[in-house]
């Protein structure tokens, strides 16, 4: 008989002594964790201060860069649109959304704080019972193992009792998002269309300032987006940190601070390698939300000009124009999705794989390795902390996850309130007289210049009053270098000139669209002057409103007015028949397609008459009616006490007037008293 060999093979040598290796380190771990768990905490305390540390010497070195930027600024105006702030996440981003945040949470009384404090309420809820229904989920697989058919059927009814109140929550949370998107929006449009529409500034952000082109996307499109991706990053950023806290508490307790430490220590550096190369998503968000307000405003455009481009038959230069701007967005949109693409890839593969991997490391740290505390050693009571930690941690991956998806979210809510707040801003710069525009022609000399630069004094009064005023084109160019003249009401004044001679100029500021750019001018209130445009504006509305507007019906029961007196007011432009022709004074209808040019004309000279100013500004009203409907128009205005002011060249005109204000169009001009008849045998 061969006795066994006491020489024991290489392989199984290894293996015991990596057993031994094992065994032996596991136990040195176990003696000194209280001592490494005091480390590790100090340790993670320690990197926190200095984070903080860091955070704030940034913040303070962007400040200092600021402040020597606005330093170095110079000029009249505001900052250049090509120097444009970046879109990202950095401390102009959070400066915007604070005021932004002041404005659709308006106080702590507001509906949006009781919103938000119930959706809080929620969501804490809802990860209590993830909690229970994670300890639940390892009872009923234990029962299970351990062949404990009551006890696992008692766990899946409260499995199902459970569901109750769970589905409710989820319902719940999903109403509070909508209700707070939807009352982000309604304060926030709100706010803007207070402010867009109030002191002509709707007017000014077109005509005086060039940093805007399409605020209508912004208010309609870009309010919208704001306001829905504001609400979603609450609950994707409040859900997963609660979730993170709170699980990763009890995985703690259950296989360890230190291995749940070391883990985190790992995710968090892949994490920031997925962070530098996530793309910034937040400036092709708002690029792509410009290239879409630019295509929509071609279309508006095309509309607007529809006829004049049939008649020029420039249908394909048209659509060359808008082909290019929707390959332009196409062009962009895709760059977006192949960017998305990669880093969606990237970010599947690392959050689902690599630190799924990790998490079935962790979760069996208590299985091969005899922790205190940790439990009891049978088969039944290791698979039920298995499945309830391998559970609590998949929701702390899943909180991780979406936490690192809200990053991406994060940067497309920079986009948008980067939109929202540019808008903001610009509206205040037009209020308060600071304007952007590119000015071209004679506005590059140093004398114009000048003038551009300086701002006259106006003031209320009962007549019209003006001294030394410059008369400055849209582009820039200096029309007049100084006008004065003066109108007392009765003095009906007619201007005539060439085209581009400061006529239209000259009735903004009149009608406060305009800057005073020096000089003084005095003029009556606002609502004392009236203006009609030779293509007279109808709104949308009944009939009776194109007679009233501005003023609605409430305005008009209030002046004593009756619909008997409209009809008495359309009858003296002759066209009180169109009233039983569509349907009577609530007839809705698109009035400008319904209506002759010569009848729209008769509707804003009714117009007139029911408003009776004391001053009405006459644009070549009478083009497209007759010389009778002109002599009745201008006899009853007189008859009103409506002081005229006219442009025309009709020599039809000149015997309603008193003065006359002829420009040359070289910067000079003539006022002088109009004698109808010298003026008409001096013509002959």
């Amino acid at each position: 008989m061969v006795a066994p060999s006491k020489v024991l093979s290489p392989s199984l040598a290894s293996d015991r002594s990596l057993k031994q290796l094992v065994n032996y380190l596991s136990n040195l771990y176990l003696k000194n964790r209280t001592r490494i768990s005091r480390t590790v905490y100090i340790t993670l305390f320690i990197a926190l201060i200095n984070r903080i540390r860091s955070a704030i010497t940034e913040q303070k070195a962007a400040a200092r860069r600021q402040a020597e930027l606005r330093r170095t600024r110079t000029g009249p105006t505001p900052v250049d649109t090509s120097a444009r702030k970046k879109v990202e996440i950095n401390r102009e981003f959070f400066k915007n959304l604070i005021r932004l945040l002041r404005i659709v949470i308006p106080g702590w009384r507001s509906k949006e704080l009781r919103l938000i404090i119930s959706h809080s309420i929620f969501l804490v809820i809802r990860t209590l019972i993830s909690l229970y229904v994670a300890d639940l989920d390892g009872k009923l697989v234990s029962n299970l193992v351990r062949g404990k058919g009551r006890d696992f059927l008692s766990g899946l009814v409260w499995w199902m009792i459970v569901a109750v109140p769970a589905t409710f929550t989820n319902s719940m949370l999903s109403y509070h998002q909508c209700q707070l998107a939807l009352q982000y929006r309604t304060r926030l449009t709100n706010h803007i269309q207070k402010k867009y529409l109030s002191d002509m500034t709707f007017y000014a952000l077109t005509a005086l300032d060039d940093r805007i082109k399409n605020a209508d996307q912004l208010i309609v499109v870009d309010v919208q987006k704001f306001s829905n991706s504001l609400a979603e990053l609450y609950s994707n950023l409040a859900k997963p940190v609660l979730d993170m806290v709170v699980y990763n508490w009890s995985l703690s307790r259950n296989v360890g601070g230190e291995g749940l430490f070391a883990m985190s220590l790992i995710v968090q550096l892949s994490a920031n390698v997925m962070r530098a190369l996530t793309p910034p998503f937040g400036k092709y968000v708002a690029e792509e939300a410009k290239l879409e307000g630019e295509f929509r405003f071609q279309h508006s455009r095309l509309i607007d000009y529809s006829e004049e481009v049939a008649l020029y038959s420039g249908h394909e230069a048209e659509k060359d124009t808008l082909d290019k701007g929707y390959f332009t967005l196409i062009k962009h949109v895709n760059r977006i999705l192949r960017r998305r693409f990669w880093h969606g890839f990237m970010e599947d593969f690392t959050i689902k794989y690599f630190w799924g991997a990790l998490g079935l490391m962790l979760c069996s740290v208590p299985v091969f390795i005899k922790l205190p505390g940790a439990g009891e050693s049978g088969m039944g009571d290791r698979t039920e902390n298995f499945v309830k930690n391998r559970r609590m941690l998949l929701s702390s991956s899943d909180a991780f996850g979406r936490l690192m998806f809200s990053y991406k979210e994060i940067t497309e809510l920079a986009g948008y309130t980067s939109r929202v707040s540019t808008l903001l801003e610009v509206i205040d710069d037009v209020q308060a007289g600071r304007f952007d525009k590119k000015l071209v022609s004679s506005a590059d000399t140093a004398e114009n210049a000048a003038v551009l630069r300086g701002r006259g004094e106006i003031t209320e009064g009962p007549d019209i009053d003006f001294v030394r005023v410059p008369i400055v084109s849209p582009n820039g160019d200096v029309l007049v270098r100084e006008l004065s003249f003066s109108v007392k009401p009765g003095d009906h004044l007619l201007i005539v000139g060439p085209n581009g001679c400061g006529k239209s100029s000259l009735f903004r500021i009149l009608g406060g669209l305009w800057p005073v750019y020096g000089g003084s001018v005095r003029k009556p209130p606002f609502s004392d002057i009236f203006y009609i445009p030779q293509r007279p504006y109808l709104s949308r509305g009944s009939l009776r409103e194109q007679i009233l507007y501005p003023d609605g019906v409430k305005e008009m029961r209030s002046k004593g007015i009756t619909d008997a007196d409209l009809h008495r007011i359309l009858s003296i432009v002759e066209i009180e028949s169109i009233v039983e022709r569509q349907g009577g004074w609530d007839a809705h209808q698109e009035w400008t397609d319904v209506l002759s040019g010569g009848q729209q004309q008769r509707v804003a000279m009714a117009r007139l008459f029911y408003h009776a100013p004391k001053y009405a500004i006459l644009d070549e009203c009478t083009s497209s009616v007759t010389l009778e409907i002109e002599r009745v128009m201008y006899d009853e205005a007189k008859r009103l006490g409506i002081t005229l002011m006219t442009v025309s060249h009709r020599r039809s005109l000149w015997k309603y007037h008193t003065n006359i204000l002829q420009f040359d169009g070289q910067g000079g001009y003539i006022f002088t008293k109009l004698d109808a008849e010298r003026r008409l045998q001096l013509e002959e």
